[in-house]
Formats: structure tokens, C-alpha cells, sequence
């Protein structure tokens, strides 16, 4: 278990160095940081996605979850589900953002790993004329997603359950590219570089993959630092719970550091 100081002292660091337009010298990042990240959510836009957030944070029935992300073998322990959306969920300030980035680099194929209880994956099935395919390893969270897309009356979704080793490469040999990429799936280091590996051979110049909870261990923040500095990636930025890579070579392996 890390302890609250490590992710405190990972927020202090994250702040002391994040920067503001009147620090951005670069076209792409100072137009991605005032058109898409400073942008306002607009809850009104979103009310029938949070409609269901609502629900699933009153939800106290319980399932059994194992934690296949920290790499635990134990049985199976309960949970109800409104703790799992309260420790889970994207909130809805990052889940828009995505939508936004999705409409700016027009994605149509999208990945999402770490479906969880399927509130990210509506905003990300938000854009018409997309095929989001998510995977989640946990089956009885799956089944609460699989109601959530459901009762959402979305048909844009594809909901893969089972062990992300195994679904992801079959599901890869099938797509011929992806466009926008969610890993929130495995928080640990050696999972993580795997399924980056994988999916960057997907990618295209103009793909978008974000990679989830960056600070939150130091394996992820390891990860992190390891995959930003990959040579196909050409552009990060470090929204600290969230990091996004870009794959354009005219981005000439830029790096930046964003104040919220």
C-alpha cells in the first residue's frame, strides 16, 4: 500500500513545475491547453451520463471483486457498488476532457482498457460514428457496465470480459488502427509498458492515447516516464491523475507539465 504522503508529495511536485499558456511557447500544446484542457464542462451537455453516475454512487448492492490491476491473488473480496464508482470513476471534468479530445483529433476507433463500471466509456461513445471497444478483466463489474451501456441505450460499445493479456492481442489482430486509447486497466509497471507495446503499433500520427493515475505508485509514475520518453511518442503533457501522449513527428519530442 502507498501511503498519502507519497501521492502528496507527488501532487507537490506535479504543481511546483506545471505551467500555464503564459508559458506555453508551442502552437499545438498553447491551442490544446486554452481550447481543450481550460475549457469549462458544461453539465447540461452530460446530464444523462451523470444521471447514471448518481445512481451508481447510491448503489449499495455488493459484488465480489478481485483487484487484477494490483496484482493480488486472493478470493475474491465484496464491495458495494457505490464504493467502487467512489474509488474508480473518472471524474467528470477528466471524462469530458477525453470527449473533447476525441472531437478535435476525430477519432472514430477507440480503446478503452479498464471499463470499470462503464461511466468513462459513455463519454468516450459520446461522438457519433465512433466504435469504442473496452475491456474489463473483473466479470461482475463487467455485468454492471454491460447495464449501464444498457440502460444508456448505447450501441457504439463493445464490452470485451476477461484477462486483458489474453483479449487485447486477439482483439489487435482484427482493427487495423487506433485512434484515441484509455488505459486505465493495470497499475503496475511491467502491465503497463505490455499494453502501451501492443497498442502502439496500432497508432497513427494523428492517434491520442492517455494513460490513467500516473502519480498514483511509483511503479505507474515509473511507467509514465518511461513511455513519454518512448521515440514514436513526440508530444506529452502531465495533467497529473492523467498523462497523454501524441504520435505527430512535426512535435519534434516535446514535453509539458499543465496547471489545472
Amino acid at each position: 500500500m502507498y501511503t498519502a504522503l507519497y501521492r502528496i508529495k507527488a501532487f507537490v511536485d506535479w504543481w511546483l513545475e506545471a505551467v500555464d499558456e503564459h508559458s506555453l511557447h508551442s502552437p499545438f500544446f498553447f491551442d490544446l491547453y486554452t481550447r481543450q484542457i481550460k475549457q469549462p464542462v458544461n453539465k447540461g451537455d452530460y446530464f444523462h451520463i451523470e444521471r447514471l453516475r448518481e445512481k451508481l454512487l447510491k448503489d449499495q448492492r455488493s459484488i465480489p471483486v478481485r483487484d487484477l490491476g494490483s496484482g493480488a491473488k486472493s478470493k475474491p473480496r465484496y464491495r458495494s457498488i457505490a464504493s467502487i464508482a467512489r474509488s474508480s470513476l473518472s471524474s467528470q471534468w477528466y471524462s469530458a476532457l477525453y470527449h473533447r479530445l476525441i472531437l478535435q483529433f476525430e477519432a472514430h476507433t477507440i480503446v478503452e482498457l479498464g471499463t470499470s463500471l462503464g461511466i468513462n466509456t459513455l463519454y468516450l461513445a459520446e461522438k457519433p460514428n465512433t466504435q469504442v471497444t473496452t475491456f474489463e478483466g473483473a466479470p461482475a463489474i463487467a455485468d454492471i457496465a454491460a447495464f449501464t451501456f444498457e440502460f444508456a441505450q448505447k450501441r457504439n460499445i463493445d464490452l470485451i470480459v476477461g484477462n486483458i493479456d489474453r483479449t487485447l492481442p486477439t482483439f489487435l489482430q482484427k482493427v487495423s488502427r487506433i485512434d484515441f486509447a484509455f488505459m486505465d486497466a493495470n497499475h503496475r509497471y511491467e502491465p503497463t509498458i505490455r499494453y502501451f507495446e501492443w497498442i502502439l503499433r496500432k497508432v497513427h500520427e494523428r492517434s491520442v492515447v492517455v494513460l490513467d493515475d500516473i502519480h498514483h505508485t511509483p511503479e505507474m509514475k515509473r511507467a509514465w516516464e518511461e513511455i513519454r520518453q518512448h521515440r514514436l511518442v513526440y508530444g506529452s503533457a502531465d495533467l497529473f491523475r492523467c498523462g497523454i501522449l501524441f504520435f505527430d513527428p512535426s512535435l519534434n519530442k516535446q514535453h509539458v507539465i499543465l496547471q489545472l
